[in-house]
């Protein structure tokens, strides 16, 4: 090991590349193997520790990868230098092109797994900051620049793929598979590192001559100088993957070409400022992920439910907390191989037959603060109840949880806004779920005082979130042995100063507090020094981390 890491230089990024790299070898491998490694780095890295010597070590890492890896690293190379994505994102577009094979398991849990896999060779980086948004936390990853660099000259070599603009472009020889359009020429610098891969490629700047027949992903990330590539869109007949999130160039005229592209499989226009889909949306029926998320989109065409691959469907307007909701109108019940359904009013019948349903996202359609009658009597009418339900977020007006929610047994996170419980109606129903980790609520109380007793045992939860709003909830306590797995724990106090928190000192796995309000306000100087309380009597690595935020 003193040898290897030798020739690592002291570099981090090599020592933690080759340690990923050996840490995928079982131990009955490992001996020989790490002869292997030693002869493979060579000796320019133990004298010479540059650049040059850091990619041989990247380039050994992805050379000892698994076949089925290599497509998945290579698909990296479609990002822009620094670009932070999310990880479903990813693993949707690596099923859509066919990178992604069942092996037992659903396609999602095996690209998942594959992420998993290159994230702990260190091939991927998880960004820092989780998001947390409509559709629950959302984990965002990187790729580093020296690996995005190996990737993209590997990635050429393969004719994998084409990128135009940035300091990156390059296009493959032959027929353009993927092409990604990382802006104009003016966007790469004076003397870029990848020159010596983009002249290696008989390449032409821009897009002007390429042919796009034979195109099957086309991802668009910023279109300064190639704004004629949607003047084109026609000419992409065998598209599987139309990535345009955040692009804002594109235009409601342009849709009725995205919907000409029959053998579609994954389409996001998350971002942009489109505000009218056309009902030929409805003809794409090989599509599994529609994304139209913070768009200007207030409604659907009933047409989407004839969508029968449909699994993801993502949908909530730029400029508003809430909205009307998509209501579908007719043929819900065929859309079974949904799993994500955000912004969706369905009737309970039709739900209750969508048996691949992981995600659920209620919304009301008249506004946060009033009881919604229609909401409750849909999820009281729900029957079976959706078993492989995963997340569920309910922003409506209602008083009680259905039955059917104790028995989501796969139920990871929760969301709870506008609604109006009091007394045992919120923890009572959900405190025995085995997995539930998340959980977050805003404006969601209406009693004086919320108590997790110690019959409230939340096996699995680990993070909660809870916002005191300016009426309703006075009090929150935390009895002995409740929520004994929790870790995290967020509050937000708005201007009312008579809140109280009681009964921290009983969270046993508490590691940190976060705390955000009102600079000056009483409630929450008085949760800090409840906490600095509880950190004297706590030795060493035992102490509460506390980050206080202020509006």
């Amino acid at each position: 090991m003193g040898k290897i890491l030798k020739k690592c230089g002291g570099l981090p990024m090599a020592i933690v590349s080759i340690a990923g790299l050996l840490a995928s070898y079982k131990s009955s491998e490992s001996k020989d193997m790490w002869e292997r490694v030693r002869r493979s780095i060579g000796s320019q890295m133990e004298s010479h520790p540059t650049l040059e010597g850091m990619k041989q070590i990247v380039t050994l890492s992805y050379n000892h990868l698994h076949y089925y890896l290599k497509g998945c690293m290579m698909y990296l190379s479609i990002f822009p230098e620094d670009y932070i994505f999310a990880k479903n994102r990813l693993l949707k577009r690596w099923i859509a092109e066919g990178l992604v094979a069942e092996r037992g398991l659903t396609l999602m849990e095996v690209a998942e797994a594959y992420y998993n896999e290159l994230v702990s060779r260190s091939m991927i980086d998880r960004a820092d900051d989780i998001v947390t948004n409509y559709d629950g936390r959302e984990e965002r990853c990187r790729v580093h620049d020296m690996v995005l660099e190996v990737m993209v000259s590997k990635s050429l070599e393969a004719n994998f793929a084409s990128l135009v603009g940035g300091p990156y472009e390059g296009m493959s020889y032959g027929s353009i598979r993927r092409l990604a359009i990382h802006g104009g020429e003016d966007l790469a610098p004076v003397d870029p590192p990848s020159n010596k891969i983009a002249a290696s490629h008989d390449r032409k700047n821009g897009i002007e001559g390429l042919k796009m027949e034979h195109v099957r992903s086309l991802s668009m990330f910023d279109l300064k100088g190639q704004k004629q590539v949607l003047d084109r869109l026609d000419e992409f007949s065998l598209l599987r993957v139309l990535d345009l999130e955040d692009c804002m160039g594109i235009e409601d005229k342009h849709l009725r070409h995205v919907c000409r592209m029959y053998l579609l499989r994954f389409l996001s226009m998350k971002g942009t400022n489109i505000g009218n889909m056309p009902e030929e949306v409805g003809e794409l029926e090989n599509l599994e992920t529609l994304d139209v998320r913070d768009t200007k989109l207030t409604d659907l065409p009933a047409t989407v439910s004839n969508l029968e691959k449909l699994e993801h469907l993502q949908m909530y307007h730029k400029e508003y907390i809430y909205q009307k909701s998509w209501i579908a109108r007719r043929g819900l019940g065929r859309m079974k191989a949904l799993r994500m359904a955000n912004a969706v009013t369905f009737g309970a019948e039709s739900l209750s037959k969508l048996y691949s349903l992981r995600c659920l996202i209620i919304h009301r359609s008249d506004g946060p603060y009033c009881p919604d009658e229609n909401v409750l009597n849909f999820l009281h009418g729900i029957n079976p109840a959706p078993r492989l339900l995963q997340y569920l977020s309910i922003y409506a007006g209602i008083d009680r949880l259905p039955e059917w929610v104790s028995s989501l047994n796969n139920l990871v996170e929760m969301c709870f806004c506008w609604t109006y419980f009091v007394d045992d109606q919120l923890f009572g129903p959900i405190c025995q779920l085995p997995k539930l980790k998340y959980l977050r609520m805003d404006t969601f109380y209406k009693g004086k005082e919320l108590v997790a007793k110690s019959a409230h045992t939340f096996p699995a939860l680990e993070y909660l979130s809870l916002v005191f709003d300016d009426e309703g909830m006075e009090v929150l306590q935390f009895e002995e042995n409740t929520m004994t797995k929790l870790e995290t724990l967020y509050l937000k106090i708005r201007r009312s100063e008579s809140r109280k928190v009681e009964g921290m000192e009983n969270l046993a796995s508490l590691k940190e507090v976060q705390l955000e309000g009102p600079k000056g306000n009483r409630a929450m100087h008085r949760a800090v020094e409840q906490l600095k309380t509880l950190n004297e009597k706590h030795q060493g690595s035992n102490q509460i981390k506390v980050a206080v935020k202020y509006e």
